[in-house]
């Protein structure tokens, strides 16, 4: 799970998981695999930074990488 911002200063928990899309509209944007967004104060780099952190403590991100399907 990952800690973000909304636009309006509350807090948010997302499950990294299902993280479809991350948008800059000029905000930032975070499309899930139900097709809500949220639009958050944080970057892309920030969320995707958080998103790679989080993979990493569940032990994801090295078979991701394996199977190619992150750098």
């Amino acid at each position: 799970m990952i800690n973000l911002t909304r636009l309006n200063q509350s807090s948010i928990t997302l499950n990294a998981i299902y993280i479809e899309r991350l948008e800059a509209i000029p905000d930032t944007v975070v499309t899930l695999t139900s097709g809500k967004k949220v639009h958050v104060l944080e970057s892309i780099d920030e969320v995707t930074g958080k998103v790679t952190d989080y993979y990493r403590e569940i032990n994801i991100l090295p078979r991701l990488q394996e199977l190619n399907l992150m750098e």
